[in-house]
């Protein structure tokens, strides 16, 4: 099961996260900062699926940003580092018609929403 979902920048900074179990709000910022650390700290050679903690990290870098999946022992590894290329493929589809010219503050919460619904269809789908 997909615990969590994140998209970081080469920084470090998270720039989206959706959890779909609960982690305490003060807890968020620990696991993210362990987190990325760990996937960041990676080079190109090596492999991109790493256990940590009670749940396996699985992540891929696009550009200048980092998709990290968080999962329990039960999901296959290739399986989710196949869903973040989709994700990616989705989210780039339907990213690309939309006009960011106007309201560009309101039309891009507006995006962050509907990528995680359609994320959401897809793992539901899937």
């Amino acid at each position: 099961m997909i615990k969590y979902f994140l998209i970081v920048n080469k920084q470090g900074q998270t720039r989206l996260s959706k959890y779909y179990e609960h982690v305490d709000i003060n807890k968020h910022t620990l696991l993210e900062t362990e987190v990325v650390k760990r996937c960041l700290s990676r080079s190109n050679e090596q492999c991109s699926f790493i256990e940590y903690k009670d749940f396996k990290l699985i992540h891929r870098q696009y550009a200048a940003l980092f998709i990290v999946v968080g999962v329990d022992d039960t999901e296959t590894e290739m399986a989710i580092y196949e869903f973040i290329h989709n994700s990616v493929e989705v989210l780039d589809e339907y990213f690309s018609r939309v006009s960011m010219c106007h309201h560009t503050w309101l039309i891009f919460v507006f995006l962050v929403e509907m990528g995680f619904h359609r994320l959401a269809r897809l793992f539901l789908n899937s």
